[in-house]
């Protein structure tokens, strides 16, 4: 279902209430949510914050509002003008440097192993609660230099790493399938998601809830939900730690955070599928939706990669035992993933009004401080210009994204007050103020198909004031 016929669905069928929102702005002054917005509100260049006052309405899409109640327009740049504007040389990639990087991670992870292998034995550590600590944080180290791996095998899969195809997909499938990732199959969804990025009805990372779907998971009707207005932190607490522990495998055993319109894939593979347990829609299948009949072999060679190291591992840990096959990457991923594409001054597109430049917008950089910008090499802090232009290597990326800050003036995110604690601090935030997406209350044409960020907690925007029809429910 497009924006656009939520949009109607919502707004004409449901009859918007009479009660108006267009003071929406001053509605933000709560004491709780209008403090918590200054707090918050991401850092954009200092020559692009909103302009203070009443919005004003566009004649094309009237007034679009984020969570925050920042008015929002709509970016008017190119891609062209993006490119252009980053140094030549930032477009280089060099295997040789590449190769520096993966061999830097290997030792890291090879001496945390022998150390751990070494020292942290019974001989020389007698106490088992102490032992059993320590392999603990030997899974937390060895995962933060795992997951500086797994980024560079993100960057074999867009073709960033070398000048190479061969070199590029040969050195991500051996690095993706010593970490459990299976290549071929990630990179070709990864690689949707990048040309759709944003667009309600394509994305595969991280799609929002539209007002409807979020009303059938808590059991009730589309029109109560602005009536809702009670905090729920236990349960954003356990959406929150479930996310982080089994996001990542639902993610690739059924398409968790992905669109759900595969009755629409060419070859007719979706009809009948649908995200969720034995759907049908993986990330291991060859008869995916996710993918087309030519990608079947690549799909398979994945699955090989996995099995292979699932034996590889076992061995492994018949000979040191299980504790040196603990490594925590996907988690990491997951949180980081999240963050990139989920902040209240974000939108989504429908069909009618998505664009790549406009999808490439709706990202924010972060920052992790030495572990993200040195051990993640910069996923966390580069990831704008990371959806421009995915082929640009991480060591020129910090450069590139100063050179498109001018071009993308207020419409470059980017939130990093307090640095990695500030990225935790994300985490809860956006779990908070992001609940599901609608259209702006006064917005016109085309911005009724441009979508934001809406939550139950009484947290800066309030939602739509929807009536039931007839006398009916919402959903009925």
């Amino acid at each position: 279902m497009s924006t656009q016929t939520i949009h109607h669905r919502i707004v004409s069928n449901l009859r918007v209430g009479v009660e108006s929102q267009s003071s929406t702005a001053a509605q933000l002054s709560s004491s709780q949510s209008g403090s918590q917005a200054a707090e918050h509100t991401v850092c954009v260049r200092s020559d692009a914050e909103p302009e203070a006052g009443k919005p004003t309405a566009s004649p094309t899409y009237g007034t679009l509002l984020d969570t925050y109640g920042n008015p929002f327009t709509v970016p008017d740049f190119t891609i062209k003008q993006i490119r252009e504007a980053i140094p030549p040389h930032c477009f280089e990639r060099s295997a040789v440097r590449g190769f520096t990087y993966v061999a830097r991670d290997m030792v890291f992870l090879a001496s945390t192993f022998g150390f751990w292998q070494h020292f942290v034995t019974p001989d020389h550590i007698p106490l088992a609660p102490l032992r059993f600590g320590l392999w603990a944080l030997y899974g937390f180290i060895q995962g933060l230099f795992a997951t500086g791996l797994w980024v560079i095998a993100h960057e074999c899969g867009h073709q960033s790493f070398s000048t190479s195809k061969t070199v590029n997909d040969s050195t991500g499938w051996l690095i993706h399938s010593a970490l459990f990732v299976p290549y071929f199959s990630w990179k070709i969804s990864h690689g949707k998601h990048h040309k759709s990025t944003g667009h309600m009805e394509r994305d595969m990372v991280f799609l929002p809830k539209t007002r409807e779907v979020y009303a059938e998971r808590i059991g009730r009707y589309v029109h109560e939900i602005s009536e809702l207005a009670e905090e729920t932190p236990i349960v954003t607490a356990l959406v929150l730690i479930g996310r982080q522990l089994i996001g990542w495998p639902l993610y690739l055993l059924q398409n968790n955070t992905g669109h759900d319109n595969h009755q629409r894939q060419t070859e007719g593979r979706g009809k009948g599928k649908k995200n969720g347990p034995f759907g049908g829609v993986n990330h291991f299948s060859p008869s995916s939706p996710l993918y087309e009949a030519k990608d079947a072999k690549y799909i398979a060679l994945s699955d090989l990669g996995l099995g292979l190291m699932a034996t590889l591992l076992y061995e492994i840990a018949q000979l040191y035992g299980w504790g040196v096959c603990l490594y925590g990457t996907s988690y990491r991923i997951f949180a980081i993933t999240y963050l990139q594409h989920t902040d209240p001054t974000i939108p989504h597109y429908g069909p009618e009004s998505w664009t790549f430049t406009r999808g490439a917008a709706t990202t924010i950089d972060r920052e992790f401080g030495f572990i993200g910008r040195s051990l993640f090499h910069g996923i966390i802090e580069t990831h704008v210009l990371h959806h421009y232009i995915s082929t640009i290597p991480f060591y020129h990326a910090d450069e590139a994204t100063e050179a498109i800050k001018p071009v993308m003036g207020q419409h470059y995110r980017s939130n990093t007050k307090d640095g990695s604690v500030g990225f935790i601090k994300s985490l809860w935030h956006s779990a908070r103020w992001c609940q599901w997406v609608e259209p702006s209350q006064d917005a016109q044409g085309e911005g009724k198909d441009i979508v934001f960020y809406r939550n139950r907690n009484n947290l800066g925007v309030p939602p739509l004031k929807l009536k039931p029809v007839d006398g009916r429910s919402s959903q009925d």
